[in-house]
């Protein structure tokens, strides 16, 4: 049993990290694979995906690979994607699920394919940045201490109606602090959100709106694609990313899922990874 959890544990790391598909393989064993779309993750490697599954395989003499990923820079080009059946499911978050689907029944999320599990959402931060995650740390546990945090989450992704979207968020300004430059994409809806007039909004706007009061410091949120995010850390273009950490088992190092040069905040939030497909209408 502890060998079959670990399978899948490594298996929904592969496919999460959005890594493609080693090099050598012939176009019919491609063909006979489920195409798996998912964003773009900051760690996506053809090369070290084929690696690493190479040395999962020879670790514990199994066949993993029955999914090929598809990557995609934002949502709605993977959607798009999904409905015209250039893949055959999404990988996405519950929460997100859960929000499609009351936008569009007709999507689902499939009950069966074993790869289910939970991810902790996090910052990360250029690793010149120490005493900015140590600050962020410590109010995301004053966060977790004394409520807040599972308030927002009741409020911005448990009790969200299809009727409507995300509440509004303010952010704080405090003349001659600090300011905090934030990516956000809008393709994790209801937690990375923007609405239709192009305003960052959703559970994390909120969140970090909660942070910049706690530490008297402005947030600046700047829009980019899911792809884009790696260069706007490094270019010094935005201070923060949303980052989701994936689990380790005892043969997946911790630093696995972390590329060089970057660091990780505590979580403040945990959801489950599922895959979805969009359904036929004539069915």
């Amino acid at each position: 049993m502890k060998k079959i959890f670990t399978l899948l544990m490594i298996f929904s790391l592969l496919l999460m990290t959005g890594c493609g598909g080693g090099e050598g393989k012939k176009p019919s064993e491609d063909a006979s694979k489920i195409k798996l779309g998912m964003i773009t993750r900051l760690n996506a490697s053809e090369e070290n995906f084929g690696e690493f599954m190479k040395k999962v395989e020879e670790t514990l003499d199994v066949k993993i690979s029955s999914h090929k990923p598809v990557f995609f820079d934002n949502l709605n080009a993977m959607q798009m994607a999904l409905q015209s059946k250039q893949i055959d499911e999404i990988s996405t978050y519950r929460s997100v699920a859960r929000y499609m689907i009351a936008k569009d029944p007709r999507y689902e999320v499939l009950k069966d394919h074993s790869l289910e599990f939970v991810d902790s959402f996090c910052f990360a931060l250029r690793d010149d940045e120490t005493e900015l995650k140590d600050s962020l740390n410590a109010v995301i546990k004053e966060m977790q201490s004394d409520g807040t945090l599972d308030r927002l989450t009741k409020e911005y992704i448990t009790d969200i109606k299809a009727d409507r979207e995300p509440p509004s968020v303010e952010l704080p300004h405090f003349d001659s602090a600090d300011t905090i430059k934030v990516a956000v994409t809008g393709d994790l809806p209801p937690l990375d959100f923007i609405n239709a007039e192009g305003k960052p909004e959703g559970f994390n706007t909120a969140v970090l709106a909660e942070i910049g009061n706690r530490m008297l410091k402005n947030i600046e949120l700047v829009n980019i694609d899911s792809g884009a995010r790696a260069a706007a850390l490094t270019s010094k273009q935005v201070d923060v990313v949303f980052w989701a950490i994936v689990p380790v088992s005892e043969i997946i190092p911790s630093d696995t899922d972390k590329p060089a040069g970057i660091i990780l905040t505590e979580p403040y939030f945990k959801d489950k990874i599922v895959h979805m497909i969009f359904k036929d209408e004539k069915k």
